[in-house]
């Protein structure tokens, strides 16, 4: 093979690599591009997935409390360690907007602060009922008052659209009257930045100044809905759920 032969091919064989390699990073390129979103759609699912499991945990928590206690703790604050505010419970001084009370509760995931955080690192919210001259979270005060008497009233409605500090707009309502002793919810993904439309304001976040005993479930919704974004994840517990809990444990007559 003469050398301007050999030249020749070895100019075109360098020539087709580096147009492969082009071509070949376009298509990498490219798919990238097609799993990028499909990735994070998949980690914010599990996210979703991870959170819910994790106020279901808590749930069985609180009735788990409420079993040996004869009560429910009171909400946690910014600044008392995870501890329930007041420790011994009675009169809470956060009864709607303060946070799961998780080194009371004795659970392992807990920040410094000792508040349970979801999947976005956010704190996960508590509210329990001051009903009944505080009956739910006073120590016994529930088996005192009588289960025909006790009547638990925090609401979860579909919509934050014409609610006001004390009922859904009519067919709104999620939780059967009079309400429910416990919402637990997460803020989501946006908990940090979001909470300002319609829907997410009504439950307590630190961004909207709503604190009071309604609060709004739905499936999530982006910016472009009626009512602005909505991401929260939110699950209670029904009187019927806990007062059989307790009765069966033999801590209600």
């Amino acid at each position: 093979m003469n050398n301007k032969y050999a030249n020749n091919l070895s100019c075109f064989v360098r020539g087709f690599t580096l147009i492969e390699l082009a071509m070949v990073m376009m298509i990498i390129g490219l798919l990238l591009g097609g799993l990028i979103p499909t990735i994070s759609s998949q980690i914010e699912l599990k996210r979703t997935s991870e959170t819910r499991q994790q106020l279901e945990e808590i749930q069985q928590a609180l009735l788990g409390f409420a079993i040996v206690n004869g009560r429910l703790p009171c909400p946690a604050i910014a600044g008392s360690n995870g501890e329930e505010n007041p420790i011994g419970g009675g009169n809470c001084s956060n009864f709607y907007n303060g946070f799961v009370p998780a080194a009371t509760l004795g659970l392992s995931t807990r920040n410094e602060q000792g508040l349970a955080l979801d999947a976005w690192s956010n704190p996960i919210h508590y509210a329990v009922t001051q009903v009944n001259s505080n009956a739910y979270t006073t120590s016994n005060k529930m088996a005192t008052t009588g289960i025909s008497s006790l009547s638990p009233n925090l609401l979860v409605c579909n919509t934050g659209v014409g609610i006001d500090a004390s009922s859904c707009a009519t067919g709104s309502a999620l939780t059967a009257d009079p309400g429910v002793p416990v919402v637990l919810y997460s803020l989501g993904k946006n908990g940090g930045s979001g909470g300002t439309s319609t829907d997410e304001a009504a439950n307590p976040n630190p961004n909207s100044a709503d604190n009071n005993r309604t609060f709004v479930s739905h499936t999530p919704t982006d910016s472009s809905s009626a009512n602005g974004e909505f991401d929260d994840i939110v699950i209670w517990i029904s009187n019927p759920h806990l007062l059989n809990r307790m009765v069966s444990a033999g801590k209600l007559p």
